[in-house]
């Protein structure tokens, strides 16, 4: 029988499918993005729509945390409705979200909940389906909070994007290092370890980005995937992620796969051609 005594809330990092937080009752805590002058809220508008945005935009967008504001309102209102809260964050490391969460909880009377999923995108996303979907099948909050402790150091993400440019704007690597990387056509392979995002290694060329994600995930996950479930991602190369999906289908095989699309405050760091997998070691 469902705990319905329990309110499962994440936030925009988590990557969480609209339809999947309706499902399971998943409450999402907004992120702020903010390109060319102007503001979006995640929760606002299609992830398509960002896209566009993206796209066209001049400068390179920029992510607001969630503020103690923010959380203060949510949590007190499912104080005042009776419910224990199960926040789940993404990495505390890549995001002060989680601190912000943390001092809200702190000035509220009622059993509040912050986990620190220590990933991003569905590395987080992930471990909040899962904790939804024990609630559902009647888990307590003890046995939940258990299987996440498991689950935060088995996360395996491996992903990359199809132009360096936005890793430049970023900051996150040289001018020098992307035009060079955009000549010889380099793609970085990225994965996150420990709540941050590090490059693993690189390939040249966009068609070695997917047979490089199946290989890599093979060597850390295994390849038997029958009682496994695999999210993939991408923005709006949709043509790459049919083609990640039909790998993952011939070569994974796994018990579940989910398929999701980037959101805004992914898609301002990695931009629109990101594609990538997750799931559990």
């Amino acid at each position: 029988m469902k705990n319905n005594n329990i309110k499962v809330i994440c936030d925009g990092i988590a990557n969480m499918p609209r339809e999947l937080a309706k499902q399971y009752d998943i409450e999402i805590v907004p992120l702020t993005v903010r390109v060319d002058g102007k503001e979006y809220r995640d929760v606002d508008l299609t992830d398509e729509e960002f896209y566009v945005i993206m796209r066209e935009a001049k400068e390179m967008p920029k992510t607001s945390q969630a503020t103690y504001v923010d959380f203060k309102e949510i949590f007190d209102r499912h104080v005042a409705e009776g419910k224990t809260v199960l926040y789940i964050s993404g990495s505390s490391k890549s995001s002060g979200t989680y601190q912000s969460a943390v001092l809200a909880s702190k000035d509220i009377e009622g059993d509040i909940y912050i986990f620190d999923s220590m990933s991003i995108s569905f590395g987080c996303g992930l471990q909040v389906l899962i904790a939804a979907r024990m609630l559902e099948s009647g888990s307590t909050l003890e046995e939940v909070l258990k299987e996440l402790e498991n689950l935060r150091d088995r996360v395996f993400v491996s992903m990359s994007m199809n132009s360096l440019e936005y890793l430049k704007k970023g900051g996150r690597i040289s001018n020098g290092k992307a035009l060079v990387g955009n000549m010889l056509s380099l793609r970085p392979m990225l994965t996150v370890k420990d709540g941050l995002i590090f490059q693993e290694g690189q390939v040249r060329g966009n068609k070695k980005i997917i047979p490089t994600i199946i290989k890599r995930t093979k060597e850390v996950c295994g390849e038997d995937f029958s009682d496994r479930t695999i999210a993939i991602g991408c923005g709006d190369n949709l043509e790459e992620r049919e083609q990640l999906k039909e790998a993952v289908l011939r070569e994974l095989n796994p018990k579940e796969l989910i398929e999701i699309t980037i959101n805004p405050p992914m898609c301002s760091h990695s931009g629109p051609g990101f594609i990538g997998l997750t799931c559990f070691k």
